[in-house]
């Protein structure tokens, strides 16, 4: 469960004790938006900021690693004895495959619903309404894609540390990005959900409305999630 300090930090924003909190993010890459619309809203960041342990490490591997590799794959080839070449006539494949079904049909399945749904599942789609605002403002109120969600007795708050990294267990250093009074948004979520996989959504009263995962620390989404599906 959260440490003191973070429960601590929401009663000071809140003045009260929240009822419930989580830490979430927006669990699928935010849709990119109309250029025109993107830019009118700041044109600021729709990817969460990397840590720069993760730009060392992509360095390392194509620099290092694929080079060994490629090393050492010639290697076992000019070591491997020369045998017969297998005639294979143009457009076949390995036995019993067919020709023109490479992809599998979940790549299939995927790529219909981006179609259907060009704004991936992670809000309604229109970006003119509170949802795509928030969504088309989401990172640059904080590069770490970790938001913390806490419902009051009459509000919702969103917050977010300034930081790029955190602990969800020890962030103390939160502040509210944005906030709604209850006949403004409505949360949306299901008790009991499958650990890793718990979504709830934020519904809001223009019929807006996005959807958020990645729920950290069990007995706080245990909690927010039985809260908000009472």
């Amino acid at each position: 469960m959260t440490k003191r300090a973070v429960h601590r930090r929401a009663r000071k924003i809140l003045g009260e004790e929240p009822v419930a909190l989580v830490w979430c993010e927006i669990h699928r890459p935010i849709p990119v938006p109309p250029e025109d619309v993107h830019r009118a809203a700041g044109g600021g960041r729709l990817k969460p900021g990397r840590h720069w342990l993760l730009y060392v490490g992509a360095v390392v591997f194509f620099f290092v690693v694929v080079p060994m590799m490629l090393i050492d794959k010639l290697g076992a080839r000019i070591e491997r004895p020369a045998g017969p070449r297998r005639n294979r006539e143009p457009g076949t494949g390995r036995p019993g495959s067919v020709p023109g079904t490479r992809r599998s049909a979940t790549d299939r399945d995927r790529a219909r619903d981006r179609r259907q749904d060009p704004a991936g599942g992670v809000f309604d789609g229109d970006w003119d309404k509170t949802a795509g605002q928030l969504l088309l403002r989401w990172y640059g109120y904080s590069p770490s894609p970790k938001r913390l969600v806490v419902l009051a007795r009459d509000r919702v708050c969103l917050a977010a540390s300034p930081r790029r990294r955190l602990s969800p267990t020890k962030a103390d250093d939160f502040r509210t990005f944005a906030e709604f009074p209850l006949d403004q948004v409505r949360v949306e979520g299901e008790a009991g959900q499958p650990r890793g996989f718990a979504t709830f959504r934020l519904c809001f009263a223009d019929g807006s409305w996005l959807e958020a995962g990645r729920l950290a620390e069990p007995a706080d989404a245990d909690r927010f999630l039985r809260t908000v599906s009472g």
